[in-house]
């Protein structure tokens, strides 16, 4: 047994190790090939480096490299995350921008072209992209995605519209200093990034479910023990056709959970009917699994 938890731990780091380098190399590719050459400022800490690298060559005609000051801005995140979301997450978080950080640094920035729509949807995309494949896999980006898991587990909001918020005053931001239409085109690019973010990220993406079924207490069995969710039940439901006793069950799981549903179902009542709602909203407690 504690051989078995040993490989699946060394798997595991392997993977989330795997999965970092995958999103430095996106994220370096989304800023240095179209955010940079169409003059779109990014989201979350990335764009806040941008605008002060840009405050910096404009007050002091010196241009630090814009990894230098996206790596100092996410120490003080750092610590945010080992005390409020879980020392692992930090870990990993502290690897995936540190490779960002030497990606962004070896990614040459390449004009492909200067459209700046073109390039605040491209780069809205990939970055979106590398964002919700990190956070699938229990990782983050760091800078205002530790904020934003912050608020949504406290929340419960969806991360995507959490950074949209944040990063629409990045992006005035970068209006006010440096003209407006930087700032159109760079909530466009945020817009597309929080959007491909949330479609990637479906731990979060919540799915109310109801079971109408004549073997409640198999099914609750075998869900309870694939899937941490209660189950609420009514009895005595009563089938309009044959006008035979049904039990009616409801919970609510999350769209990453969804095919673990499918196969309890299948192994206790593949005769059962199973209605979803998707995007639902809950209030009050939902077991949030967290970033481990």
């Amino acid at each position: 047994m504690k051989e078995f938890q040993k490989k699946l731990s060394n798997y595991e780091y392997t993977t989330k190790g795997s999965v970092a380098i995958i999103y430095a190399i996106l994220a370096a590719i989304a800023l240095n090939l179209f955010w940079q050459p169409g003059n779109i400022y990014a989201s979350g800490v990335t764009g806040i480096a941008q605008i002060l690298t840009t405050v910096l060559e404009k007050s002091l005609g010196f241009k630090p490299p814009v990894s230098l000051i996206y790596y100092s801005l996410n120490i003080p995140l750092f610590i945010l995350a080992w005390r409020k979301i879980n020392k692992k997450f930090t870990i990993f978080t502290f690897i995936s921008v540190s490779l960002a950080t030497i990606a962004i640094q070896l990614v040459p920035v390449t004009t492909l072209t200067t459209d700046p729509i073109i390039c605040a949807i491209f780069g809205g995309a990939i970055n979106g992209f590398a964002i919700g494949f990190a956070l699938k896999n229990g990782i983050s980006s760091g800078g205002l995605d530790i904020i934003s898991i912050s608020i949504r587990q406290a929340t419960g909001r969806n991360v995507g519209a959490i950074n949209t918020i944040l990063n629409g005053m990045i992006a005035f931001t970068a209006g006010y200093l440096f003209g407006w239409k930087y700032a159109f085109y760079s909530l466009l690019s945020i817009f597309v990034t929080g959007k491909v973010t949330d479609i990637v990220f479906t731990k979060q993406q919540k799915m109310q479910v109801m079971i109408i079924t004549n073997k409640p207490d198999t099914v609750i069995d075998e869900v309870q023990d694939r899937l941490r969710r209660g189950i609420t039940i009514i009895h005595d439901a009563e089938g309009a056709f044959k006008h035979d006793k049904k039990t009616i069950l409801f919970t609510v799981i999350t769209r990453y959970e969804m095919h673990t549903l499918e196969e309890a179902m299948e192994a206790a009542d593949p005769a059962a009917f199973v209605s979803i709602a998707d995007n639902v909203k809950i209030l009050g407690n939902f077991y949030d699994p967290g970033m481990d």
